[in-house]
């Protein structure tokens, strides 16, 4: 079940429970038998890349459960950091996985149960569906149940914007699990416009950055047609620019992805349009570009079809 982008808290208050928004990626966890399997967003399987999640099969041994939620990795200040979990989302060895889970272990932040005990429960209103889930002896060092707020939207907004979180979830209280939809149920405020976008090629930096990446051309799909919406070309490490060399090589194209008019771009390089990328900025320009765009980091969770501009409602 997705969420429907807001411009505001909705109304009523009280009809509706708040979440703060996590800056992760989305996975569902089936346990079974004491086994875990974590899968994605676009249904890949992710266990391997998060072995920290594997403790939900002993702490429900003997039960089976499908549990929704966000996994995160923490900064030094206890908040999610996007930036962070790129490290543990692009690594291919057990090996490599066991390396950086000592310097970026993750959390998975657990708010919805999906089936519980041979019982499919996404037809149970929220608020029973939540009595469930607390009543789950999953919590550790690496699994939590973040709190949730019925009605006080507005303090539960400034909590998040204090603590310089993504922003708020507010769920109907009477809201169903939608599976595989987008619903009105579930609305996302952000403190910040941010979505994804898909990769259609770069241009080459200049400077300290000649002859590397030196901003991203970024596009998404509107009936079909892939759309240029501009270029991003700040918020790179030297890390994330040499993990986005090798990423786009195997993909570089002659001719442009784009369905749409770009306007002239200095020593581009095209690419198939494949890779997704996690974009914050602060509007959308008349012509249909970004301004000021800054790129957070690599989705592996997104399916590049699915990508479209997000219009909030309200």
């Amino acid at each position: 079940m997705a969420a429907t982008l807001a411009k505001g808290l909705p109304e009523p208050d009280d009809a509706y429970a708040y979440e703060f928004k996590w800056d992760g990626v989305r996975g569902l966890a089936y346990v079974r038998d004491g086994e875990v399997c974590v899968e994605s967003r676009n249904l890949l399987d992710v266990t391997g890349q998060y072995p920290e999640l594997v403790d939900l099969g002993e702490k429900l041994a003997g039960r089976t459960a499908v549990l929704d939620g966000e996994i995160v990795a923490l900064d030094s200040r206890g908040r999610p950091s996007f930036q962070r979990l790129q490290s543990r989302m692009h690594v291919g060895s057990a090996a490599a996985v066991r390396r950086r889970m000592a310097d970026v272990p993750v959390a998975y932040m657990v708010f919805d149960v999906l089936y519980l005990d041979g019982h499919l429960v996404t037809k149970l209103p929220y608020t029973e569906r939540r009595q469930l889930l607390e009543g789950l002896p999953i919590a550790g060092p690496h699994v939590q149940i973040p709190p949730t707020t019925i009605g006080h939207g507005k303090a539960v907004f400034e909590a998040s914007r204090n603590n310089e979180l993504e922003g708020v979830m507010a769920k109907r209280t009477d809201s169903v699990y939608e599976v595989g939809k987008r619903s009105r149920s579930w609305l996302k405020v952000k403190l910040h416009r941010r979505q994804e976008f898909v990769i259609g090629g770069w241009t080459t930096g200049e400077g300290r950055r000649a002859g590397t990446i030196g901003a991203l051309l970024l596009g998404y799909y509107d009936d079909g047609k892939f759309t240029y919406a501009g270029h991003v070309g700040t918020g790179f490490t030297d890390r994330l620019l040499e993990e986005l060399r090798k990423e786009m090589a195997p993909l570089v194209r002659t001719d442009s992805p784009f369905d749409t008019p770009t306007p002239r771009l200095k020593n581009p390089t095209f690419v198939e349009p494949k890779l997704v990328a996690e974009v914050e900025f602060s509007e959308w320009t008349r012509d249909g570009t970004l301004r000021q765009p800054s790129f957070k980091g690599l989705r592996e969770d997104k399916d590049p079809r699915k990508v479209v501009r997000e219009v909030p409602i309200g």
